[in-house]
């Protein structure tokens, strides 16, 4: 096992049953456990969701796995087909990963995509779950906003300068952030363009398969972990009505609407969204 480390985090494989998970981590292995699970797109790694927000937050055991079928972790060949498939082994994977880490029970912090697979492990592991951050997350009944289109049709034509726009509609204040989005843009295309990672996405938001709810109305009600959900109020990708749905149907919710804010909160408000993630898990909002 190979473990590569940068200025915030050690980075390495862990296997996982017939799959491997490449894992970056922080912070001391005694302290509170964090799972990090990073939102959809081309090329997109859970550094680059969530590098600054875990370095910040580095008094917590931060686990930041490159979801199935996203970065350097596998992507399976044969594919699932359709995002209902996709979630379900998404969420029986990080399961599997806590247990060969030696994780009973954690938080979960899960943006978009990531927010729907943490919904679906807490309903089907509860007892794995402690407390729980939604941000922007999928698991609502929603229309699509520009930005997940954009996202979905990617891959009819390739480039850095698709790429960058897509990231565009992730923000609100384009202008402020155009540099960090031209290097992420530029950084990510590389990774985005391989065969198995086209793959996997096209698999993910493909027409065909099984199309399942992702989270009743009966489910949601069930769950019984301290939930904070953060949305930005301008969110072209998943709009805050899905947030507002999901808070009023998570018994022990509570919701925090950011103006002038995209689909990045943790990137256009960071340091709201650090402040508020440690004093929820403190007990102390």
């Amino acid at each position: 096992m190979t473990e590569t480390t940068t200025q915030t985090h050690v980075e390495r494989d862990v296997p996982v049953g017939p799959y491997i998970f490449h894992l970056a981590e922080n912070g001391g292995a005694s302290a509170q456990p964090v799972i990090w699970l990073h939102g959809s797109g081309p090329g997109v790694t859970s550094l680059s969701n969530w590098e600054d927000a875990t370095a910040r937050l580095s008094h917590y055991h931060n686990l930041c796995p490159d979801i199935l079928g996203f970065g350097a972790s596998t992507h399976p060949n044969p594919p699932p087909v359709g995002m209902s498939d996709w979630t379900d082994l998404r969420g029986e994977t990080i399961v599997g990963l806590m247990d060969v880490l030696g994780i009973e029970k954690a938080h979960f912090v899960g943006n978009s995509m990531g927010g729907a697979i943490t919904l679906n492990i807490v309903k089907r592991w509860p007892e794995r779950v402690d407390k729980i951050v939604l941000m922007g997350s999928g698991g609502a009944p929603f229309k699509p906003g520009p930005a997940l289109t954009g996202m979905a049709t990617f891959y009819e034509a390739p480039s850095t300068e698709r790429l960058r726009a897509m990231l565009a509609a992730f923000v609100y204040d384009k202008d402020a952030l155009a540099d960090r989005l031209q290097r992420v843009a530029e950084a990510r295309l590389p990774l985005s363009v391989r065969e198995d990672v086209k793959r996997s996405h096209l698999s993910t938001f493909t027409s065909e398969g099984a199309r399942r709810p992702g989270i009743t109305e009966e489910q949601l009600a069930a769950i019984t972990n301290p939930t904070l959900l953060l949305h930005g109020r301008e969110d072209q990708m998943i709009p805050v009505s899905a947030s507002i749905w999901l808070s009023e149907r998570i018994p022990n919710s509570q919701l925090h609407v950011f103006s002038k804010t995209g689909h990045w909160t943790q990137l256009e408000q960071a340091d709201k969204f650090t402040f508020l993630v440690d004093a929820f898990f403190k007990g102390l909002i």
